[in-house]
């Protein structure tokens, strides 16, 4: 039975792309979205899924749309 799962690995290696790409460290970007540094971590090493409310707060801080993160994280599944 096909069980679909998404992808830890992926959405972590698109949230740290993300933050490269916005010249963000992760302490920054921790503190713009009100989240710990090593919960930051831990999900951009895929050992964490972010909650929707997180993805959230970390749209927020990359002054983008939750749904083109979504998007980006889809485009590499």
């Amino acid at each position: 039975m096909f069980e679909p799962m998404l992808d830890s690995k992926i959405v972590g290696e698109t949230i740290a792309e993300i933050r490269r790409k916005k010249t963000l460290s992760q302490d920054v970007l921790s503190g713009l979205a009100g989240i710990g540094r090593t919960h930051l971590s831990a999900i951009e090493r895929g050992e964490r899924k972010p909650t929707l409310e997180t993805l959230y707060r970390l749209s927020v801080a990359f002054d983008m749309k939750m749904s083109d993160i979504v998007i980006e994280i889809e485009n590499k599944l």
